[in-house]
C-alpha cells in the first residue's frame, strides 16, 4: 500500500514543535513547573543548540531574537535541568585580551529528551497505521524507509565480502549506529564462520521494540547489499546490548547484489531465543 509512506509527515512536525514538552517533562516538576511561553522558548533554545552544535549566548540570542538577559535566563535554566552544559571555546594563535568565549552544548540527557520525543511520536504513528491498515502496512512502511538507506549505501558497499562488510559498517557508523565489523567467532570445527556486523547504537530501538518489522526490513536490506545470506542474532530492541548480524560466506552474488533462491533466512527473521545472547560476540 503506497499510503504507508505518508506516515513520515509527523516527524517533521515534531522538529518544528521544538520538543518543548519533552524538555519540560525532563525538568524537575515536569510541564506544570514552567509557564507555557517560557517552556516553548526554552525548547527552541535547546533545539537550536542541538542543530548548531557548540554556540555562544550571543549567537543563540541573535538567531532567536532574544535579549542578552532573556537568553541567559533560558540557558541558566537548561543548565540547571541538565539539558546543556558549558565549554570554553578553543583558541588558536594569539587570542588577544579578554576571557575566552563560553560555548553552550547539548548534554546526553538533552539529546535523549529529543530522541524519546521522536520515539513516542513515531510509535503512535505506527500504531495508528497498524490499526487502520494492518500489520502488513507497517511492514511495507519499514521497507520503504530502509530502501532510502539501501540506495545511499549501495555505491560504497563494493568489493569482496570482507570489504563489503567493512563498508557497510562504515556507512552505518556515519548514520549514527556506531557499527563495527569483522570475522564472526568460529563455532565447532567450521573452517570459516563468516563475517559479523555489530551495531552498538540504534536510533529507533524504542520503536522497534514494539514494531520488529523495522529490524526485519533492515536485515533484508543488509542481505541485498552484501549479496549473501545474513541472520540477525541479537537486537538492542529485543533487550540485547548490541545488534548483531551474522554474514554467511557462502552464497552467490547476483548481478544486482541480490540473493539467489536461498536468500535471507526467513526474510530477516530473528534467531531463536537461545542465540540472542550474542551481543558481545564481536569486540
Amino acid at each position: 500500500m503506497k499510503t504507508a509512506g505518508t506516515v513520515t509527515v509527523p516527524a517533521a512536525a515534531a522538529r518544528d514543535a521544538g520538543n518543548a514538552a519533552s524538555l519540560a517533562n525532563a525538568a524537575p516538576g515536569g510541564a506544570h513547573a514552567v509557564h507555557g511561553s517560557e517552556r516553548g522558548t526554552r525548547g527552541q533554545v535547546a533545539r537550536l543548540i542541538l542543530e548548531l552544535g557548540p554556540s555562544t549566548a550571543a549567537t543563540l540570542g541573535g538567531r532567536l531574537g532574544l535579549t542578552p538577559a532573556a537568553i541567559r535566563r533560558h540557558l541558566d535554566n537548561l543548565i540547571a535541568e541538565g539539558m546543556i552544559e558549558t565549554r570554553t571555546a578553543r583558541t588558536y594563535g594569539n587570542r588577544g585580551r579578554g576571557r575566552p568565549a563560553k560555548l553552550f552544548v547539548i548534554t546526553d540527557a538533552g539529546r535523549s529528551a529529543f530522541e524519546h520525543a521522536y520515539d513516542d511520536l513515531a510509535t503512535s504513528a505506527l500504531r495508528f497505521l497498524a490499526e487502520r491498515l494492518g500489520q502488513q502496512a507497517v511492514a511495507e512502511f519499514a521497507r520503504q524507509q530502509v530502501s532510502e538507506l539501501e540506495r545511499r549505501y549501495a555505491p560504497v558497499v563494493r568489493g569482496d565480502l570482507g570489504s563489503r562488510v567493512q563498508a557497510l559498517a562504515g556507512a552505518l557508523s556515519a548514520d549514527g549506529y556506531a557499527a563495527t565489523a569483522g570475522p564472526a567467532p568460529a563455532i565447532g570445527t567450521a573452517a570459516s564462520a563468516g563475517e559479523q556486523v555489530c551495531q552498538h547504537h540504534c536510533p529507533v530501538a524504542h520503536v522497534a521494540a514494539e514494531f520488529p518489522q523495522l529490524c526485519e526490513a533492515e536485515t533484508e536490506a543488509f542481505g541485498r547489499l552484501l549479496g549473501t545470506p545474513v541472520q540477525r542474532l541479537a537486537t538492542i530492541a529485543h533487550g540485547d546490548g548490541i545488534c548483531t548480524t551474522h554474514v554467511t560466506c557462502a552464497g552467490p552474488r547476483g548481478p544486482q547484489g541480490h540473493h539467489g533462491p536461498h536468500g535471507l533466512r526467513g526474510a530477516g527473521a530473528q534467531a531463536d531465543n537461545d542465540t540472542t545472547e550474542s551481543g558481545g560476540l564481536f569486540l
